[in-house]
């Protein structure tokens, strides 16, 4: 189906015309032959302030993506002297692209926050954590107040483990590393190999592999979807070393503790997301609005959390 790259005022007024009638989105997009999500946010800002005219910026357009955007600062960060010709060629190296652009705005790139903590040699400075979770409209805090007696909160008998997700919602795919996190990648559907292997990697790993060179180590889990035969082979092609993780290994990645707050974030919104579209927004803002203290503090805990699970033999610890 031939999809419009732009809409006219008068395709627009079309658009909203049959969405106010009761047609769904899903049937303007198949009548019309325009993107579904176009379509979504064309409703979603006639929803917000009634407008639907297009937006006409100025200035020079942007030449680079959000992600393209995170490799190129994280590769200033890594040799403070490259010029911008240096770093569009990198990039150019990393994504294939073959036109040669000017940066100006890379400048600030060395005052990014946590910059020192690139530098400082640390062994987990290329060791980027990632994970999935899901979010749905019916999320809370996560959080359950209870009374037990004086040290005896960490006890096997104590704990209780859950695997329970109820009620429409996203699953979101994220990964931190010390100075920079990537963006949150938010889809409706199941993980599956295919996915993981043409947006995670190539969209989203691939960038910090580039910018890490040889320090670079990639951490997931041991999920079907991540080992996948097509997976594997993307990995040894992109030159991407991953962390090997026995079978039921202890989860201490930190990005949990990122689940555990967007949650949280999530749930003190006021008004709370009442619609997936609302959540989706939430998520994304949410995501950007932690701030990199706390990422940093978090991967800068893992020698701790390492030394609580050894000591415990391997079961619940206060992380």
């Amino acid at each position: 189906m031939a999809q419009r790259k732009h809409l006219d005022d008068f395709l627009r007024g079309r658009i909203i015309e049959r969405l106010e009638c009761g047609r769904t989105q899903l049937e303007v997009s198949q009548e019309l032959g325009i993107a579904q999500s176009v379509i979504s946010r064309l409703w979603q800002r006639f929803q917000d302030d009634g407008n639907v005219s297009r937006c006409y910026s100025t200035g020079r357009p942007r030449v680079t993506t959000p992600n393209e955007d995170r490799y190129l600062a994280a590769t200033a960060k890594r040799n403070r002297r490259s010029t911008a010709s240096d770093l569009s060629r990198q990039l150019s190296s990393a994504t294939g692209l073959s036109d040669v652009f000017h940066l100006p705005q890379l400048t600030v790139a060395c005052d990014y926050p946590g910059v020192e903590s690139m530098h400082c040699g640390h062994r987990n400075s290329g060791l980027v954590f990632s994970d999935e979770s899901r979010f749905s409209l019916q999320s809370d805090s996560r959080r359950t107040f209870i009374w037990r007696a004086p040290g005896t909160r960490y006890h096997q008998e104590s704990t209780i483990e859950r695997h329970r997700y109820g009620g429409a919602g996203w699953l979101v795919w994220g990964g931190i590393i010390l100075g920079s996190r990537t963006d949150l990648h938010v889809q409706s559907v199941a993980m599956t190999g295919h996915i993981y292997r043409d947006i995670i990697l190539e969209q989203h790993v691939r960038l910090f592999r580039g910018a890490m060179g040889a320090e670079f180590l990639f951490m997931d889990d041991n999920a079907r979807p991540h080992r996948a035969n097509i997976v594997d082979e993307c990995l040894q092609s992109e030159d991407i070393t991953r962390m090997d993780l026995p079978a039921y290994s202890p989860d201490l990645n930190p990005i949990e503790h990122m689940w555990d707050m967007l949650g949280r974030r999530i749930a003190a919104r006021q008004p709370p997301p009442t619609c997936l579209p609302e959540l989706r927004r939430a998520l994304l803002d949410e995501w950007c609005n932690i701030s990199q203290d706390q990422i940093d503090n978090l991967i800068l805990s893992m020698p701790r959390r390492c030394k609580a699970c050894i000591a415990s033999s391997g079961r619940h610890t206060p992380y």
